[in-house]
């Protein structure tokens, strides 16, 4: 079987391409997410021209995965770096990062960006970051794509 991509004899893989079903080789394979194998069908000399048709994998459940900073994630870094002893100055310097950020940190006014809660979790022994199983946003608009807007419909709605 041709690969849908570059044409090759040797398409294995079904994968999804942003919203499209191709049969691709391995080395397209990274365009997309692999949906399954293709259904060969050899000939064996045990079946005596009976094919065999290798099973696809259960196809998954539309999910994906996503990390999120758990919603107390102030209270549980102000605890935990008082359980220490250390001060936010302290605490700051032995992290290599500034004092005004571990307060805002701390007091709630700023959300931690993974690096950033990653290092924190080490320093303190602590779990902010949390991953979550969640459906994909529907397709949206039909007419927008599966993306929402691109450029050449802001050019039309102009």
């Amino acid at each position: 079987m041709l690969c849908e991509m570059c044409s090759t004899k040797d398409a294995t893989l079904k994968v999804d391409v942003e919203g499209s079903r191709l049969n691709v080789c391995e080395k397209c394979a990274k365009y997309g997410r692999i949906i399954s194998r293709v259904a060969t069908s050899p000939v064996t000399n045990k079946n005596k021209g009976k094919a065999l048709k290798e099973e696809a994998p259960a196809v998954k459940k539309n999910t994906e995965s996503v990390q999120i900073i758990k919603p107390d994630y102030a209270k549980t870094v102000k605890t935990a770096r008082e359980k220490t002893g250390l001060t936010q100055e302290e605490f700051s310097k032995r992290i290599n990062e500034r004092e005004s950020v571990i307060h805002n940190v701390e007091s709630g006014h700023m959300k931690p960006d993974l690096e950033l809660a990653r290092k924190l979790e080490r320093a303190l022994k602590i779990s902010l970051v949390e991953t979550v199983e969640v459906e994909p946003s529907a397709q949206g608009d039909k007419k927008l794509g599966p993306s929402g807007l691109t450029i050449g419909d802001l050019i039309r709605i102009k």
